[in-house]
């Protein structure tokens, strides 16, 4: 096997939790080989550069080796080259970051007052 259609190779690297999602992504036009914007049936073979758009990021990988099935994280990651900045890995943690709420600890939960607040300050970002 020398070739896979890239929802299914997608699904079985696990970049997507499910295939739908996978088929989905590259509809919507966040998935390229090759610089190319690709359909679910295109296929992928080895050595192709393979670019996904997932929220904020831009993760770049290259085709070690093609598989169809699932497999798990540890066999997944030999099947793919990584190539992803590490500018993009940060810039998720950064955004993550942003998103989180922190209170002290034993502080209780916030008053209608305090939510209200919260609310303001998340609608201003």
């Amino acid at each position: 096997m020398s070739q896979v259609r890239i929802d299914k190779y997608l699904w079985a690297i696990r970049i997507f939790k499910t295939r739908s999602k996978a088929s989905e992504a590259c509809k919507k036009g966040r998935v390229q080989i090759n610089e190319a914007e690709v359909k679910p049936a295109k296929e992928v073979s080895p050595g192709d550069e393979v670019t996904i758009r997932i929220k904020t990021m831009i993760k770049t990988i290259r085709v070690e080796k093609v598989i169809e099935q699932r497999v798990s994280a540890s066999l997944a990651a030999e099947c793919f080259e990584d190539l992803t900045p590490q500018e993009e890995y940060d810039k998720l943690k950064k955004m993550n970051e942003l998103n989180t709420e922190w209170r002290d600890r034993g502080a209780g939960r916030p008053t209608k007052k305090e939510r209200r607040q919260i609310d303001w300050l998340k609608k201003r970002r």
